[in-house]
């Protein structure tokens, strides 16, 4: 339940690992906060002891979703993600992709949507050399960022 900074993940990390703890990841732009969201937090965090969420930066929602995007501020949206209570850390991340910061974390599982293949994240392998697995939770019916601002572009 809190924000950390990038600096301090590996400290985060290794008094979990100490402790014993189950770590799971996730990242993602997280634009509009929807309840498929949430339901897909609550899904990760029932997968182990701990869940780091890795917040993709402005600049790289930019890079990855256009110039139009992200609609919230990080800062915002970190504070809505800390603020779930499946959610035990937030940091934020500058990359397209979570890779290093994956690098960093060595979750034991490393969770996705199930709009995702296993074979198509590239995440997935740097999660299995690093001992980890890879689980992918299936998406809630209707509930799109994507879909949402789409929708929402077109009534205005």
């Amino acid at each position: 339940m809190s924000c950390i900074n990038r600096n301090q993940i590996t400290e985060v990390v290794r008094n979990s690992k100490a402790a014993g703890k189950t770590l799971v990841f996730t990242n993602g732009c997280f634009d509009i906060i929807h309840a498929g969201h949430v339901r897909y937090l609550a899904e990760a965090k029932k997968l182990g002891d701990y869940l780091i969420v890795g917040l993709n930066s402005d600049r790289s929602v930019k890079e990855l979703k256009g110039p139009n995007r992200p609609i919230n501020h990080q800062d915002d949206r970190a504070e809505v993600i800390a603020a779930l209570a499946a959610v035990d850390y937030v940091v934020i991340f500058d990359e397209r992709t979570a890779e290093n910061l994956i690098n960093e974390v060595k979750p034991d599982i490393y969770v996705k949507g199930g709009d995702y293949c296993i074979e198509d994240i590239p995440e997935a392998s740097i999660v299995a050399n690093n001992g980890g697995k890879t689980v992918l939770i299936p998406e809630v019916p209707g509930r799109s960022s994507t879909n949402m601002i789409k929708k929402i572009t077109e009534t205005t």
